[in-house]
Protein backbone atom coordinates (compact mmCIF):
# COMPACT_ATOMS: atom_id res chain seq x y z
CA UNK A 1 0.00 0.00 0.00
CA UNK A 2 1.35 3.40 -0.80
CA UNK A 3 1.92 5.68 2.17
CA UNK A 4 -0.27 7.92 1.31
CA UNK A 5 -3.01 5.18 0.95
CA UNK A 6 -2.11 4.07 4.49
CA UNK A 7 -2.17 7.81 5.74
CA UNK A 8 -6.13 7.80 4.59
CA UNK A 9 -6.50 4.55 5.63
CA UNK A 10 -10.04 5.30 8.45
CA UNK A 11 -11.85 2.41 9.87
CA UNK A 12 -15.04 2.34 11.37
CA UNK A 13 -14.42 4.00 14.80
CA UNK A 14 -15.28 1.39 18.16
CA UNK A 15 -16.37 4.43 20.09
CA UNK A 16 -18.95 6.01 17.85
CA UNK A 17 -21.11 8.27 19.62
CA UNK A 18 -22.52 9.54 16.33
CA UNK A 19 -23.52 6.78 13.06
CA UNK A 20 -20.99 6.54 10.74
CA UNK A 21 -17.52 7.60 12.51
CA UNK A 22 -14.09 6.84 11.42
CA UNK A 23 -10.67 6.05 13.24
CA UNK A 24 -7.15 6.93 11.67
CA UNK A 25 -3.97 7.94 12.89
CA UNK A 26 -1.19 10.17 12.03
CA UNK A 27 1.75 8.28 9.81
CA UNK A 28 5.41 8.88 10.16
CA UNK A 29 5.92 9.14 6.35
CA UNK A 30 3.85 12.82 6.37
CA UNK A 31 5.62 13.39 10.29
CA UNK A 32 6.03 17.47 9.96
CA UNK A 33 8.86 19.22 12.30
CA UNK A 34 6.09 19.07 15.12
CA UNK A 35 3.11 16.78 14.39
CA UNK A 36 1.71 16.30 11.06
CA UNK A 37 2.09 17.63 7.83
CA UNK A 38 -1.22 19.67 7.93
CA UNK A 39 -1.85 18.58 4.26
CA UNK A 40 -2.17 14.90 5.40
CA UNK A 41 -4.86 15.95 8.02
CA UNK A 42 -6.60 17.51 5.58
CA UNK A 43 -6.81 14.40 3.72
CA UNK A 44 -8.24 12.81 6.49
CA UNK A 45 -10.95 14.51 7.33
CA UNK A 46 -12.44 14.68 3.13
CA UNK A 47 -11.56 11.10 3.49
CA UNK A 48 -14.14 10.73 6.21
CA UNK A 49 -16.62 12.45 4.75
CA UNK A 50 -15.88 10.51 1.11
CA UNK A 51 -16.51 7.16 2.60
CA UNK A 52 -20.27 7.82 4.36
CA UNK A 53 -22.52 5.95 2.94
CA UNK A 54 -24.74 9.03 2.37
CA UNK A 55 -22.37 11.24 0.24
CA UNK A 56 -23.38 12.93 -2.74
CA UNK A 57 -21.57 13.81 -5.59
CA UNK A 58 -17.78 14.71 -5.50
CA UNK A 59 -15.57 17.44 -3.54
CA UNK A 60 -16.51 21.29 -4.58
CA UNK A 61 -14.77 22.88 -1.58
CA UNK A 62 -13.05 22.21 1.72
CA UNK A 63 -11.79 24.48 4.03
CA UNK A 64 -10.35 23.20 6.87
CA UNK A 65 -9.54 24.94 10.44
CA UNK A 66 -6.52 23.83 12.31
CA UNK A 67 -8.23 24.86 16.27
CA UNK A 68 -4.59 23.37 18.06
CA UNK A 69 -1.90 21.32 16.94
CA UNK A 70 -2.23 17.50 16.04
CA UNK A 71 -0.34 15.59 18.16
CA UNK A 72 1.50 11.85 16.99
CA UNK A 73 -1.25 9.03 17.13
CA UNK A 74 -5.11 8.58 16.84
CA UNK A 75 -7.86 10.73 15.39
CA UNK A 76 -11.32 9.82 15.75
CA UNK A 77 -12.89 11.82 12.61
CA UNK A 78 -16.74 12.75 12.79
CA UNK A 79 -18.49 13.81 9.69
CA UNK A 80 -22.03 14.40 9.24
CA UNK A 81 -24.27 15.87 6.08
CA UNK A 82 -26.27 18.72 7.35
CA UNK A 83 -27.93 19.87 4.26
CA UNK A 84 -28.94 17.83 1.19
CA UNK A 85 -30.17 19.46 -1.60
CA UNK A 86 -31.05 18.22 -5.08
CA UNK A 87 -27.05 18.66 -6.14
CA UNK A 88 -25.01 19.81 -3.84
CA UNK A 89 -24.54 18.81 -0.11
CA UNK A 90 -22.51 20.51 3.10
CA UNK A 91 -20.46 18.84 5.32
CA UNK A 92 -19.44 19.64 8.96
CA UNK A 93 -16.50 17.55 9.74
CA UNK A 94 -14.72 17.45 13.27
CA UNK A 95 -10.89 15.59 14.24
CA UNK A 96 -10.86 14.80 17.68
CA UNK A 97 -7.96 14.01 19.90
CA UNK A 98 -7.66 13.07 23.37
CA UNK A 99 -4.63 14.63 24.30
CA UNK A 100 -3.03 14.29 28.37
CA UNK A 101 -6.07 12.41 29.15
CA UNK A 102 -8.13 15.19 28.00
CA UNK A 103 -10.51 14.71 24.81
CA UNK A 104 -11.16 17.66 22.60
CA UNK A 105 -11.53 19.22 19.11
CA UNK A 106 -8.10 19.38 17.15
CA UNK A 107 -9.53 20.36 13.75
CA UNK A 108 -12.97 21.21 11.87
CA UNK A 109 -13.77 21.52 8.26
CA UNK A 110 -16.89 22.28 6.22
CA UNK A 111 -17.20 20.86 2.70
CA UNK A 112 -18.92 21.03 0.08
CA UNK A 113 -20.08 18.17 -2.61
CA UNK A 114 -21.77 18.40 -5.20
CA UNK A 115 -23.27 16.28 -8.75
CA UNK A 116 -21.54 18.15 -11.31
CA UNK A 117 -23.70 18.91 -14.80
CA UNK A 118 -21.83 19.58 -17.71
CA UNK A 119 -22.20 23.13 -18.74
CA UNK A 120 -20.09 26.20 -20.62
CA UNK A 121 -17.30 26.47 -19.35
CA UNK A 122 -14.18 28.54 -19.34
CA UNK A 123 -10.64 29.39 -18.09
CA UNK A 124 -9.88 33.09 -16.80
CA UNK A 125 -6.77 32.27 -14.72
CA UNK A 126 -3.50 31.67 -17.13
CA UNK A 127 -1.06 28.53 -16.56
CA UNK A 128 2.59 29.89 -16.55
CA UNK A 129 4.08 29.76 -20.13
CA UNK A 130 7.10 28.67 -21.25
CA UNK A 131 7.74 26.06 -18.75
CA UNK A 132 10.15 23.10 -18.72
CA UNK A 133 8.96 19.72 -18.69
CA UNK A 134 9.46 18.11 -15.38
CA UNK A 135 12.06 15.32 -16.63
CA UNK A 136 14.06 18.97 -17.54
CA UNK A 137 14.50 20.11 -14.13
CA UNK A 138 15.98 18.35 -11.07
CA UNK A 139 14.14 17.32 -7.99
CA UNK A 140 14.53 19.64 -4.74
CA UNK A 141 16.92 17.49 -2.71
CA UNK A 142 15.58 16.20 0.46
CA UNK A 143 18.24 14.78 2.53
CA UNK A 144 17.63 16.31 6.35
CA UNK A 145 14.37 17.31 5.71
CA UNK A 146 11.06 16.99 7.57
CA UNK A 147 9.15 13.22 6.40
CA UNK A 148 6.29 14.90 4.65
CA UNK A 149 8.92 16.81 1.96
CA UNK A 150 10.51 13.57 0.79
CA UNK A 151 7.29 11.88 -0.01
CA UNK A 152 6.83 14.68 -2.93
CA UNK A 153 9.05 15.09 -6.08
CA UNK A 154 9.18 18.65 -6.11
CA UNK A 155 11.02 20.27 -8.94
CA UNK A 156 11.40 24.00 -8.40
CA UNK A 157 11.27 26.38 -11.57
CA UNK A 158 11.50 29.36 -9.90
CA UNK A 159 10.63 30.03 -5.81
CA UNK A 160 12.49 27.19 -4.46
CA UNK A 161 12.81 26.28 -0.62
CA UNK A 162 16.22 27.73 -0.13
CA UNK A 163 19.14 25.94 0.91
CA UNK A 164 20.24 28.07 3.64
CA UNK A 165 18.39 30.78 5.71
CA UNK A 166 20.62 33.44 4.70
CA UNK A 167 18.27 36.17 5.11
CA UNK A 168 18.52 37.59 1.89
CA UNK A 169 15.10 39.23 1.51
CA UNK A 170 13.87 39.00 -1.67
CA UNK A 171 11.41 40.92 -3.90
CA UNK A 172 8.86 38.09 -3.99
CA UNK A 173 7.56 34.86 -2.80
CA UNK A 174 6.63 33.11 -6.08
CA UNK A 175 6.70 29.85 -6.72
CA UNK A 176 6.56 27.48 -9.90
CA UNK A 177 7.34 23.66 -9.14
CA UNK A 178 6.30 20.58 -11.09
CA UNK A 179 5.04 18.09 -8.04
CA UNK A 180 3.59 14.84 -7.10
CA UNK A 181 3.53 12.01 -5.31
CA UNK A 182 6.77 9.83 -4.24
CA UNK A 183 6.53 7.32 -4.97
CA UNK A 184 4.25 8.13 -7.96
CA UNK A 185 0.56 7.44 -7.07
CA UNK A 186 -2.74 8.56 -9.08
CA UNK A 187 -4.23 11.46 -8.64
CA UNK A 188 -7.27 11.47 -6.66
CA UNK A 189 -9.15 14.36 -4.42
CA UNK A 190 -7.68 13.33 -1.53
CA UNK A 191 -4.47 13.41 -2.66
CA UNK A 192 -5.07 17.05 -4.21
CA UNK A 193 -5.86 18.01 -1.21
CA UNK A 194 -2.63 17.04 0.31
CA UNK A 195 -1.33 18.69 -2.67
CA UNK A 196 -2.95 21.75 -1.89
CA UNK A 197 -1.03 22.29 1.14
CA UNK A 198 2.51 21.33 0.09
CA UNK A 199 3.88 24.76 -1.22
CA UNK A 200 6.15 25.38 1.93
CA UNK A 201 5.55 28.75 3.97
CA UNK A 202 5.65 31.84 1.38
CA UNK A 203 7.76 33.57 4.53
CA UNK A 204 10.34 31.69 4.26
CA UNK A 205 10.51 32.04 0.36
CA UNK A 206 10.21 35.63 0.67
CA UNK A 207 12.18 36.41 3.90
CA UNK A 208 15.14 33.52 3.70
CA UNK A 209 14.86 33.47 7.34
CA UNK A 210 13.81 30.96 9.95
CA UNK A 211 9.62 31.50 12.00
CA UNK A 212 7.87 30.28 13.72
CA UNK A 213 4.44 29.67 11.65
CA UNK A 214 1.22 27.23 11.81
CA UNK A 215 -1.41 27.20 9.39
CA UNK A 216 -4.78 28.26 10.74
CA UNK A 217 -7.39 27.88 8.04
CA UNK A 218 -6.75 26.19 4.76
CA UNK A 219 -9.80 26.18 2.14
CA UNK A 220 -9.08 24.34 -1.57
CA UNK A 221 -11.81 24.73 -4.41
CA UNK A 222 -11.68 21.56 -6.73
CA UNK A 223 -12.14 22.36 -10.01
CA UNK A 224 -11.39 18.81 -11.33
CA UNK A 225 -14.07 15.95 -11.53
CA UNK A 226 -12.90 12.08 -10.87
CA UNK A 227 -12.21 11.85 -14.64
CA UNK A 228 -10.00 15.09 -15.29
CA UNK A 229 -8.20 13.43 -12.26
CA UNK A 230 -8.32 9.99 -13.57
CA UNK A 231 -6.54 12.18 -17.17
CA UNK A 232 -3.61 13.15 -14.47
CA UNK A 233 -3.21 10.16 -13.06
CA UNK A 234 0.24 9.58 -12.04
CA UNK A 235 1.96 12.90 -13.74
CA UNK A 236 3.39 15.78 -12.42
CA UNK A 237 1.19 19.07 -12.21
CA UNK A 238 2.34 22.20 -11.44
CA UNK A 239 1.79 24.47 -8.95
CA UNK A 240 2.08 28.11 -8.65
CA UNK A 241 1.85 30.22 -5.33
CA UNK A 242 2.91 33.38 -3.74
CA UNK A 243 1.46 35.78 -0.92
CA UNK A 244 -0.38 38.69 -1.12
CA UNK A 245 -0.03 40.44 2.45
CA UNK A 246 2.01 39.76 5.93
CA UNK A 247 0.44 42.11 8.67
CA UNK A 248 0.16 41.64 12.24
CA UNK A 249 1.65 37.97 12.90
CA UNK A 250 -0.49 36.57 9.71
CA UNK A 251 -0.02 36.19 6.32
CA UNK A 252 -1.63 34.64 3.00
CA UNK A 253 -0.84 32.29 0.35
CA UNK A 254 -2.51 31.63 -2.79
CA UNK A 255 -2.11 28.33 -5.11
CA UNK A 256 -2.90 27.20 -8.24
CA UNK A 257 -2.71 23.54 -9.13
CA UNK A 258 -2.22 22.94 -12.93
CA UNK A 259 -2.48 19.53 -15.08
CA UNK A 260 0.49 19.15 -17.88
CA UNK A 261 -2.47 19.88 -20.81
CA UNK A 262 -3.44 23.12 -18.94
CA UNK A 263 -6.10 22.56 -16.83
CA UNK A 264 -6.95 23.82 -13.56
CA UNK A 265 -7.50 21.01 -10.93
CA UNK A 266 -7.58 23.27 -8.01
CA UNK A 267 -6.95 27.04 -5.92
CA UNK A 268 -6.12 26.89 -2.70
CA UNK A 269 -5.93 29.62 -0.01
CA UNK A 270 -5.00 29.84 3.57
CA UNK A 271 -4.06 32.21 6.17
CA UNK A 272 -0.96 31.46 8.42
CA UNK A 273 0.24 32.63 12.11
CA UNK A 274 3.87 33.59 12.04
CA UNK A 275 5.86 34.73 14.77
CA UNK A 276 8.06 37.21 14.06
Amino acid sequence: MHPFDEAIDLRASSLQVTPHEFTGSTHPSYANMVGPFGGTTSAQLLQSAMLHPERLGEPVALTVNFAAPVADGEIRFVARPVRTNRSTQHWIIEAHQTQNDISGVVATATAVFAVRRETWSNVEAVMPANVPAPEAVPRMPVKGMPAWPQRYDMRFVEGAFPAAFDEQEQAHSRSTLWMRDEPERALDFASLAALSDSFFPRIYIRRRRRALIGTVSLTTYFHADSALLAQVGSHHVLGVAKALNYRHGYFDQTGELWSPEGQLLASTHQLVYFKD
